[in-house]
């Protein structure tokens, strides 16, 4: 039951501007299913009361009932306040385009989504498909909330975001121009840095190892100072330019970027791979519409700014002194009442079907503690807190979690309240420890595993990771020719197929025991240093190691962080047990669902249809 915020694309339509929108000669505001054109008619004018278009039950838990109104309520209790924004910025958005003579017209809304739709090699069906299953997203919301909201903006700030033909070809120079590979020892004392500097061009061969164990830069640093290729016209002026001069093996002198002093190490130079002509047009294309989007974001902002200095939202919802002056009544927008239903129903459209799956859970919660005699009590809700404060890292000077800071912190982040932080987050966390919690134990065996992954030895090494057996049999064989480990490093620079070992000759994040993935752990551990595995089989891949060695433990004393180690594990195994509890409930459930029109039948007793939901 994660607390969302809103983005100023995700506009929301509401029913009391149906008439305007239609009034202003064709602008578009909805689409039929499937994004299929209604023939340019009027729509229909809507109900009176948009909530009537619902069910009066939205959902039965084994007999117990949800109603429309309780889901117009949890759904205004935390997204009200964004969607009256945003109705006025749909508003905002209808006058400006008025003012200005723009039409969005529904073949507009239809082009761009079939042209958004091909950029996936996706059928316009297929990709909406995916938006709703993926994304929540109905093909009507897509529509008239992202779609038109942003060919309307792109039209609004045509004169902001223009592209030149110039700014294409930089682009397309950096993607496909010469790129260079370099390795950086980057600290922050000039005078270490001269020291590096000197040791480094007395034996070049030792660049990896001083780059691995005295650069500042930590990410760098732990794939042996490797730099991903550095291209033409990227962020940084000055590396570009040095890291450009260099021959292979060909040290730079030491330079500043910010406040760390850098020096450069050339591996190789990648020469330039211009694009087929015959897809040049569509690359282009892509490029233009990446620039301009980037700058849309920017547009819209100073566009609203604009049209805002002359509007004004005022809540009700929220305001119990409000509520009481204007029953029935939502907000106003520029003094105009938004009725609360209608303004219950677009929160409906948008958040309607997460917000009825966490109010299934909570049923299923509460009547699940019941049956097992427990309740949630204020200390347990604390303590969750208390808890979530330790893992996010705010803590008082001695070390006891800062609860405080951090509901500072979700309040000034997430947007969010206490009580809805407490009921769409803690809450059910504290619930399903409590039903969970006399089943998880933690044996002797899981912390010692537990000190092991967390402070063992890793396991360095160079990996090239193959997609097929075949392949890997045959870089095997070549691999044995190339035994030492600049040769299998050039190996993986040229077969591998995952990223990171490619781009790095091989190098990949040390191994832990216990880490996830047995059947390269228990590989590179076994092997010595120097030797090569054979080929291993990895889920649906294939990878062959070079074992350059193994780290030395930190710490020894396990006694020293056994408390830690617990706590860890003691995570883990509740979140699963948690995972695992939940999915039983749900699935042993009888659950009608009348907004998104599914049913289970389950296989418990129901209770009352007219038993309450309540926490």
């Amino acid at each position: 039951m994660r607390i969302r915020r809103s983005h100023k694309l995700a506009l929301m339509l509401p029913a009391t501007l149906l008439a305007l929108s239609v009034s202003l000669n064709g602008l578009c505001h909805s689409q039929e299913k499937k994004s299929q054109p209604n023939g340019g008619q009027q729509q229909p004018t809507p109900p009176k009361n948009p909530m009537e278009t619902l069910p009066k039950v939205v959902a039965v838990v084994n007999g117990q009932t949800i109603s429309r109104d309780q889901l117009g309520d949890a759904c205004l209790r935390r997204y009200g306040s964004v969607v009256l924004d945003n109705l006025l910025n749909k508003h905002l958005i209808l006058q400006a385009c008025a003012a200005k003579g723009i039409q969005v017209t529904q073949a507009d809304v239809n082009d761009e989504i079939t042209r958004v739709s091909q950029k996936f090699s996706l059928t316009t069906t297929l990709f909406l498909q995916a938006l709703e299953e993926e994304r929540d997203i109905t093909p009507e919301q897509y529509a008239s909330e992202i779609v038109w909201p942003m060919l309307a903006l792109r039209a609004l700030a045509a004169d902001k975001i223009q592209v030149s033909n110039e700014e294409i070809d930089r682009v397309i120079q950096s993607e496909y121009g010469p790129k260079v590979q370099v390795r950086m020892i980057a600290v922050a004392q000039a005078e270490k840095a001269q020291q590096l500097y000197a040791q480094a061009t007395a034996a070049p061969e030792t660049f990896r190892r001083l780059a691995k164990e005295q650069s500042d830069d930590a990410v760098s640093a732990s794939v042996e100072g490797l730099l991903p290729p550095i291209r033409h016209n990227s962020s940084d002026d000055q590396l570009e330019r040095v890291a450009f001069q260099l021959r292979p093996n060909e040290i730079s002198p030491v330079f500043q970027i910010g406040e760390m002093h850098v020096f450069l190490q050339c591996v190789r130079h990648f020469e330039a791979t211009p694009p087929n002509a015959q897809f040049l047009p569509a690359i282009q294309q892509r490029i233009h519409d990446q620039l301009r989007d980037q700058r849309l974001g920017a547009a819209a902002d100073e566009i609203f700014a604009t049209l805002q200095k002359n509007s004004k939202v005022v809540p009700v919802i929220g305001n119990p002194e409000l509520e009481n002056k204007h029953p029935g009544v939502a907000g106003f927008i520029n003094g105009q009442p938004v009725a609360r239903d209608h303004l219950a129903s677009q929160c409906i459209a948008r958040h309607g079907r997460p917000i009825l799956r966490g109010e299934i859970d909570r049923l299923l919660l509460t009547a699940e503690l019941k049956a097992a005699n427990k309740t949630v009590i204020q200390p347990d809700i604390d303590a969750e807190i208390a808890r979530a404060a330790d893992l996010a890292g705010y803590l008082n000077a001695d070390g006891t979690p800062n609860s405080q800071a951090w509901l500072t912190a979700i309040m000034e982040e997430e947007g969010a309240t206490l009580d809805l932080y407490i009921d769409d987050a803690v809450w059910p966390s504290v619930a399903l420890k409590k039903l969970v919690e006399d089943d998880v134990t933690i044996t002797e065996d899981d912390l010692q595993k537990g000190f092991e992954s967390n402070f063992g030895p890793r396991a360095e090494v160079l990996a090239i990771v193959l997609s097929n057996q075949r392949t890997a049999q045959d870089v095997f064989r070549e691999a044995r020719g190339h035994s030492t480990e600049d040769g299998f490093g050039q190996l993986a620079a040229k077969y591998s197929v995952e990223p990171v070992s490619r781009s790095n000759f091989g190098k990949i994040p040390p191994l832990r025991k216990h880490g996830g993935r047995p059947a390269l752990e228990e590989v590179a551990f076994a092997l010595h240093p120097g030797e090569i595995s054979g080929v291993v089989a990895w889920g649906e891949q294939y990878a062959i190691l070079y074992k350059q060695g193994e780290t030395t433990p930190l710490v020894q004393d396990f006694q020293a962080v056994r408390g830690e180690i617990y706590k860890e594990i003691m995570e883990k195994k509740l979140r699963l047990a948690m995972h695992a509890r939940l999915t039983a409930l749900h699935g042993s459930a009888q659950i009608d669902n009348f907004l998104e029109g599914t049913a289970q039948a389950g296989n418990v007793k129901t209770a009352s249809a007219t038993a309450p939901a309540a926490r």
